[in-house]
């Protein structure tokens, strides 16, 4: 019996009887397993996934949609499985509606209270007051080493005036953390959040990471809600993280996306 089977078995009880490969899986294996008792879950197998499933949890407690965790043994976590259909606009409202509701909950700090990674990009999360010095300590210069010295100059060069060009203590809001529109689960008229990488910060940070690759449609920003002032201006900031893990993770293809976000900061 397979380590999966065998995991399967002891945490639901029933033995898998087919299992096929789901679309994602860049840095972990996730697949749909049907159940000798007719059930279909899915199970993600990584080194993260214990926290995975606290941060699924908190946002289901937020009031948020993203699958139920069913159970977790070792690197395997298993959860429901939902039917994923395409984008609509009311998919899109409810996924503004959705991300509305999850940065209404606050928390003490920013960070989270424990460390993540993609891949071989380590997430620190150690809180701090401050959010200015948690996006530049915490994100943009958490590993300096690992970025090529002119880059990392720019950088560090931006992080010094991050002071007067983010605000000082937005609402600590319980964010994603990666979302862009392949971890969101489309099923119906309902907007699913999956894959996070949560943690509490500005709300703004999840909404120019979902710009990243093309902009939502005007359901989305309608059911969201208006933004403050300057938040076009902290998009360009807040993009440079995910476009540094892009980098790291995937190699000098994408060193335009953050050649071109830093020269729009003027840097």
């Amino acid at each position: 019996m397979s380590g999966l089977n065998q995991t399967v078995l002891s945490l639901l009880g029933a033995e898998v009887a087919r299992a096929r490969p789901l679309h994602g899986g860049d840095l972990s294996e996730v697949q749909l397993l049907s159940l000798s008792d007719g059930r279909r879950v899915v199970a993600k197998t990584g080194p993260l996934v214990a926290a995975e499933a606290a941060m699924l949890g908190a946002i289901r407690a937020a009031g948020v949609p993203a699958p139920e965790v069913l159970g977790v043994a070792g690197h395997v976590l298993l959860m429901e499985a939902l039917q994923e259909t395409a984008a609509s606009a009311a998919g899109w409202q409810a996924l503004g509606a959705a991300l509305r509701q999850l940065h209404s909950v606050t928390g003490p700090q920013y960070g989270w209270a424990e460390d993540y990674a993609f891949g071989a990009v380590a997430i620190p999360n150690a809180p701090l007051p401050d959010w200015p010095a948690f996006w530049a300590g915490r994100r943009l210069l958490a590993a300096p080493d690992a970025l090529p010295r002119d880059l990392r100059l720019r950088i560090e060069a931006l992080c010094a005036r991050l002071p007067e060009l983010l605000p000082a203590a937005p609402p600590a809001a319980l964010l994603h953390g990666d979302l862009w529109t392949g971890n969101v689960l489309f099923s119906g008229g309902s907007a699913y959040l999956i894959d996070p990488a949560c943690y509490w910060g500005h709300g703004e940070a999840d909404l120019a990471m979902l710009h990243l690759f093309g902009a939502p449609p005007a359901a989305f920003h309608e059911a969201y809600g208006q933004l403050e002032p300057g938040h076009e201006a902290r998009r360009h900031i807040y993009q440079l993280w995910p476009a540094l893990v892009h980098l790291r993770l995937f190699g000098a293809g994408y060193r335009g996306m953050v050649d071109s976000r830093l020269a729009s900061l003027g840097f």
